[in-house]
C-alpha cells in the first residue's frame, strides 16, 4: 500500500508579505466611507482595492489617514480606488483597457515593493473581461496578483497565473444565483491566508489574502526571469495582446483623480 505524502505546506508569511482586502462597494447604495473605515479598523490591510467607488470615497482619506486614489471611468459616477496607510513609491499607473458595448474601463496598477498589484472591475463580456486580463498582464511585472470584481463565470484562462482566492461565491445575482466574481489571481506568489467577509450594504463579499513573494529556487528564478522578458517583448511591442494602445484617462474627456 502507497502512502501519499501530504502536500508540503506554504512558508510562513515574511517581511515582504501583505494583507490585501477587494471589495466592490456598489455606487451611491451600497458600501460608504463609515464601512470602510470600520472594514479598516477591523482587518488592518496594507492594502485596500476598492470598485464602484464614487467621488465621495474620497473622504476616507480625511477620516483614517493614508494615501488614497481614484481612477474613474469615462462617462461614469464610478471607478476604481486603493488605499494604503502608507505612502507608496509612485502614483498607481491607470491602464485603459479594451471597452465594451456601454462602458469604457480601466485598470489600477501598483508598482513597487515586492510585487505589482492590479485592481480591476473587468466587463461583464466572458470573452472581452479575458481580453482585457492579458492587456493588464503586459503592465504587470514577473511578480504580480491581480484583484477585483472579475464578472468571469469558470476559469479566468490566463497563463502562468493561479486563482488563489477564496472558493466560496461573493455575490449572488438577483439574489438567488450565488456566484465567485471577485478573484485574486497571482504569479510568483505565494498565499498564506483567504477568506470571504460578511458583504454588509453592498451586493458583493470584501475578500482578504494574504500574498508574499514565492520562495526562490533554480526553478522559480528561471520561470520568473522567462516571464520578466516576455514582459519586456511586450512592452516594446507597445499596448501588448489585445491592441493598440489607447490615451490614458483624464488626456481626452476622462478623469483621473489622486486623492
Amino acid at each position: 500500500m502507497l502512502l501519499r505524502r501530504p502536500p508540503p505546506s506554504p512558508p510562513e508569511p515574511g517581511s515582504e508579505s501583505r494583507k490585501i482586502v477587494s471589495w466592490n462597494l456598489l455606487r451611491r447604495t451600497g458600501a460608504a466611507v463609515d464601512c470602510l473605515a470600520a472594514l479598516i479598523e477591523r482587518e488592518r490591510p496594507d492594502l485596500l482595492l476598492m470598485q464602484e467607488a464614487t467621488r465621495e470615497i474620497g473622504a476616507l482619506k480625511e477620516r483614517v489617514g493614508g494615501v488614497y486614489a481614484w481612477a474613474q471611468l469615462p462617462g461614469r459616477i464610478h471607478g476604481l480606488a486603493m488605499w494604503s496607510p502608507t505612502p507608496w513609491e509612485r502614483e498607481p499607473e491607470i491602464v485603459p483597457l479594451p471597452p465594451g458595448v456601454l462602458i469604457d474601463r480601466v485598470c489600477q496598477v501598483l508598482h513597487g515593493g515586492a510585487f505589482g498589484i492590479a485592481n480591476v472591475h473587468l466587463s461583464h463580456g466572458q470573452v472581452l473581461n479575458r481580453r482585457q486580463l492579458r492587456r493588464i498582464e503586459a503592465h504587470l511585472p514577473a511578480r504580480a496578483a491581480v484583484l477585483g470584481d472579475y464578472n468571469i463565470v469558470g476559469p479566468a484562462l490566463l497563463p502562468g497565473f493561479r486563482d488563489v482566492g477564496p472558493r466560496r461565491p461573493t455575490h449572488a445575482m438577483v439574489d438567488v444565483l450565488p456566484l465567485r466574481l471577485d478573484r485574486c489571481l497571482v504569479r510568483g506568489l505565494v498565499c498564506h491566508e483567504r477568506q470571504v467577509l460578511p458583504r454588509g450594504l453592498s451586493d458583493h463579499h470584501p475578500i482578504v489574502v494574504r500574498l508574499s513573494p514565492e520562495p526562490e529556487g533554480p526553478a522559480t528564478v528561471g520561470r520568473l526571469r522567462g516571464m520578466a522578458e516576455a514582459v519586456g517583448r511586450l512592452r516594446r511591442a507597445g499596448a501588448g495582446p489585445g491592441g493598440g494602445r489607447r490615451d490614458r484617462p483624464g488626456s481626452g474627456g476622462s478623469r483621473t483623480s489622486p486623492q
